[in-house]
């Protein structure tokens, strides 16, 4: 953790980068209060936690927006190459209707496929490495040719043709292991698995009553799964007890201008069912690129389900009864999903007895 008054060489690193950025007027090897300043903008820019502070996820940002699309040449490694320039070219390779998959910044195989099909496309030595020549003709194209949303037909056409129904899903459900509140997390997953099977649901928990994975093997997990949905639960918690409500998260980046289709959806709609069952404060849906929701390969929300620091709040999550309550309302989102609009009814009054009857199971 680097913050405010700390001094040395990795400072001087960072905000070279934030100079670069123009956020700062000129590097410095001091953690100054205009430092603060700039890292807290950037943070609000690229979807982290806004604190003014430089934790591990904020430092990896910093480092990768340090690279631009031309600055360095691109190709699979091991690790995978990841930056702001991977982003910029995963983003026009999508605009230009090429497929690398989510806008994440690692340059990985799907990612070098994609550049071998632009390569193909241009007549440009195909090798999968986006080098000058690669970039230069990427460059001129993208001056004639303007794309769609590739990306948003992509995903519609693939929940077509999983169809309406939940019998065949895949759902992970991602229970906090912080320890102030595993026992809640853990519960509330096992009461929402309980329901989901009983519909005819894969349910796949990325951890036991008494394990506590990494944030890497979670990520790992659920990409092993092939899941149609990943649903992480966790509570907030705040230093102020009268921060209250609950939030929702899904993968978006203003700074790319790329988001999660299915994850924006689900979480507008888990959001408006929560907020209609309970009386939690409405503190809304935000995009964020943290990695749980940028590396997951299936939509991925992150659901904040109340502060745990607000007595409220903490009572609230202490009553199985509300848990009952948010275990059905999920469950009544994740198929408001499939749903075809003239199936779907009023937001919060839909039953899990009514979900039988818009033929989830044969």
């Amino acid at each position: 953790m680097i913050k405010p008054g700390d001094r040395g060489d990795v400072v001087t690193v960072v905000t070279n980068t934030l100079h670069r950025l123009g956020l700062i007027s000129a590097p410095t090897d001091t953690f100054t209060s205009e430092v603060a300043d700039a890292v807290r903008a950037f943070q609000q820019s690229r979807g982290l936690s806004v604190t003014g502070e430089i934790d591990n996820g904020t430092h990896a940002a910093i480092e990768e927006a340090r690279w631009k699309l031309g600055d360095r040449t691109l190709k699979v490694e091991s690790p995978l190459m990841r930056g702001d320039d991977v982003a910029t070219l995963q983003s026009r390779l999508i605009e230009m209707g090429f497929n690398p998959g989510r806008v994440d910044g690692f340059y990985g195989p799907l990612t070098e496929k994609s550049v071998q099909e632009f390569q193909k496309s241009v007549g440009v030595k195909i090798d999968g490495i986006c080098g000058p020549g690669t970039v230069i003709s990427l460059m001129r194209l993208m001056r004639t040719v303007t794309g769609g949303a590739p990306a948003l037909l992509r995903d519609q056409a693939h929940r077509e043709k999983r169809g309406p129904a939940l019998a065949d899903k895949v759902i992970v459900l991602d229970p906090s292991s912080r320890s102030d509140i595993s026992d809640l997390t853990f519960d509330l997953a096992q009461k929402i698995e309980g329901r989901l099977i009983a519909l005819g649901v894969s349910v796949f928990l990325t951890r036991s009553a008494t394990s506590a994975p990494t944030p890497q093997e979670r990520i790992a997990f659920a990409n092993n799964t092939d899941a149609d949905l990943v649903i992480s639960l966790s509570a907030d918690s705040y230093q102020n007890e009268k921060a209250s409500g609950l939030a929702t998260y899904f993968y978006g980046s203003e700074l790319h201008g790329i988001h999660s289709v299915v994850g924006e959806k689900f979480a507008t709609i888990v959001q408006r069912e929560l907020i209609a069952r309970t009386d939690l404060l409405n503190t809304r849906t935000h995009a964020k690129t943290w990695d749980l929701l940028r590396l997951t390969k299936a939509p991925t929300v992150l659901l904040e389900i109340g502060y745990i620091s607000n007595p409220k709040d903490a009572s609230r999550l202490a009553d199985p009864n509300f848990r009952d309550v948010i275990a059905e309302g999920l469950v009544v989102a994740i198929q408001r999903m499939y749903l075809s609009a003239e199936e779907d009814a009023k937001t919060g009054t839909l039953r899990i007895e009514d979900l039988r009857k818009a033929g989830i199971r044969s």
